[in-house]
């Protein structure tokens, strides 16, 4: 059913999966916000039911598709780009909150499938209607998504090494930008051990003992290291993030990229450059964040900045980004 009215909409789906039907709620990302008090009302009233009184049946969770998404507002501009639902989510029960951001379409199957037999949960998906690029077939992103956080050994060249860094994302958008800037960075600086983390499951930033999803702090360590920067590009404000993992052992040395409540009607890497999750602003993180690089790597960061010049005034001029930008692949001679 279709219907320009999020709270008509939402409170059928309500009803309809308290029959017992699984369902999916598909909405644009910036007017999620509409149903705000109503998923606050259902995810207490599934919190209270499911701890407290036996008698009731599990109900098949409420499934909400967020698409539209703040990176890809080219026409509408300003007024569609609020990721800020997420926050909303995670002031809600551990017990049946989960948060998921699958990177491309295989990894969204995966996410997608597993929601939808669940019960008793609020499932919230992030995913962009755009095409996108895949990154993962459909074996691994099964594996990827069952274990909700992971290391890409393709992205990465730390085998057996302790990196220089960590580059992490979640969200799709993101995580196209910081798989663009690690191939950026292991061209121009091959000596660089760079360490590639993607985040499916949001509460896997969190403590085990604050969320049922969350990791331990021996296995964070293990991915995040206890004393290397770490680049974090996150879709949504940078702050949620930094609430999730406050008193994780390395947080002083993470620095999250995230939505910066700038934008217009931008091209996708024109609203990526103001708000600081593109790849050329990564790449001159890493650069000033890794201490030895901070004097060898000038000259990289001198071009680094003068493409973020050269392609702001491309798409000022034009309005698109430039091919080079739009048709990217992941390069195959660093494979």
């Amino acid at each position: 059913m279709e219907m320009l009215s999020e709270h008509t909409l939402e409170g059928w789906f309500e009803g309809y999966v308290l029959t017992g039907r699984h369902g999916l709620f598909n909405t644009y990302e910036a007017f999620i916000h509409i149903i705000d008090s109503m998923f606050n009302q259902h995810a207490k009233w599934l919190e209270k039911s499911k701890k407290e009184v036996a008698w009731r049946a599990p109900i098949p969770s409420l499934n909400l598709l967020i698409s539209s998404l703040v990176w890809r507002q080219d026409h509408n501009g300003f007024s569609h780009q609020d990721p800020g639902f997420l926050d909303i989510v995670t002031n809600k029960s551990p017990a049946v909150t989960r948060i998921y951001l699958p990177p491309d379409a295989n990894c969204l199957l995966s996410v997608a499938d597993h929601c939808l037999r669940s019960k008793n949960y609020v499932n919230v998906i992030v995913a962009d209607k755009q095409p996108h690029l895949i990154y993962l077939d459909m074996d691994s992103a099964v594996r990827h998504c069952t274990k909700g956080i992971g290391i890409w050994d393709w992205a990465s060249n730390d085998q057996g090494n302790e990196p220089d860094v960590v580059m992490a994302c979640a969200g799709d958008i993101p995580t196209m930008e910081a798989v663009a800037a690690v191939a950026i960075l292991r061209e121009k600086l091959p000596n660089l051990k760079i360490r590639f983390v993607n985040v499916v499951d949001l509460f896997k930033l969190m403590p085990n003992t604050e969320h049922p999803h969350g990791l331990s702090d021996r296995e964070f360590d293990s991915l995040f290291t206890v004393d290397k920067p770490v680049i974090f590009n996150f879709h949504g404000y940078a702050a949620l993030v930094h609430k999730l993992t406050y008193n994780r052992t390395n947080h002083n040395n993470l620095h999250v990229h995230g939505y910066r409540e700038k934008g217009n009607i931008d091209t996708p890497l024109e609203i990526a450059i103001i708000n600081g999750i593109d790849r050329f602003t990564l790449c001159i993180d890493v650069i000033n964040r890794v201490p030895k690089l901070q004097a060898s790597a000038a000259h990289v960061s001198e071009w680094l900045r003068d493409q973020i010049l050269d392609h702001l005034k491309y798409a000022y001029a034009e309005g698109i980004d430039q091919p080079e930008i739009s048709n990217w692949v992941w390069p195959t001679k660093q494979q």
